[in-house]
């Protein structure tokens, strides 16, 4: 499943390896884990990088997807930051003959310009 929204922003899907997208505009990837630290820590680093004007994209992995969706919904209903796209994928891999699927979600958030 792919969502974008481009409100108050271009439609550009590609970084390059450094993290900046087309503009000039540099990309913070917030790897987001339910274990290590609450979500109001990724909250609150999340609204930092946008802040200094730069798209952050949170990314998460199996039990840590909801946490995402949360903290995207929390940026998204104070008006801190709108959603450019939402990306999620499943891959394979092989451990002791037997194949596991992982999920794997991705949003990227800009900052609101009015």
């Amino acid at each position: 499943m792919a969502i974008e929204m481009t409100e108050g922003a271009t439609k550009s899907k590609n970084a390059n390896a450094n993290g900046v997208n087309e503009n000039g505009k540099k990309i913070i990837r917030i790897q987001v884990s339910k274990a290590k630290k609450p979500f109001f820590f990724y909250l609150n680093l999340a609204k930092k990088y946008i802040k200094q004007d730069n798209d952050v994209e949170l990314c998460a992995l199996g039990t840590a997807i909801p946490t995402v969706v949360i903290i995207s919904e929390i940026l998204k209903s104070n008006g801190w930051a709108i959603e450019k796209n939402i990306m999620t994928s499943t891959v394979g891999s092989k451990e002791d003959k037997e194949a596991w699927d992982f999920a794997g979600k991705g949003c990227r958030y800009g900052t609101k310009h009015s």
